[in-house]
């Protein structure tokens, strides 16, 4: 009963201040704000602040607000580790079955598919001795063929 008196009351000065503007030759500023302090005697009448407040005194409300908290915790811990195990539950079965299978990997592969290139490894020539800086740079990119 208290909750629709303070709805009636805001309403009242809502389309008050509505008034003065509509006054001051702001029509539609006036017109927006008696838009807005319809909207609380609307609230009233249709049911909904009775709803709300019966909502919020209820113990039983509450426990069951506590209850949907408690589980969106729970639903956000269980992403939480999934995002750290890698991926869903499908993707994670799907890499089981892949590593299941024994086709998976050849076992008579003779060399590593990212092994050394076909041109032989030369070592390189002997540096002066300025170039004693440099020489193991050079070695490593003649090794990889730059």
């Amino acid at each position: 009963m208290i909750a629709e008196t303070v709805c009636s009351a805001v309403s009242a000065a809502g389309l008050g201040i509505a008034i003065v503007t509509a006054y001051r030759k702001r029509y539609l500023a006036a017109v927006r704000i008696a838009a807005y302090s319809l909207v609380p005697i609307g609230l009233v009448m249709t049911g909904v602040v009775e709803w709300l407040a019966d909502t919020a005194f209820s113990p039983t409300a509450w426990a069951g607000f506590g209850l949907l908290g408690l589980a969106w915790v729970l639903f956000m811990t269980t992403r939480a580790v999934e995002r750290r195990r890698g991926g869903t539950r499908k993707e994670r079965r799907a890499a089981a079955r892949e590593a299941g299978r024994s086709d998976a990997v050849a076992p008579s592969a003779a060399a590593p598919a990212l092994g050394r290139g076909t041109r032989p490894a030369t070592r390189p020539a002997p540096a002066s001795r300025g170039d004693d800086d440099f020489s193991d740079i050079e070695a490593i990119l003649k090794k990889h063929g730059i």
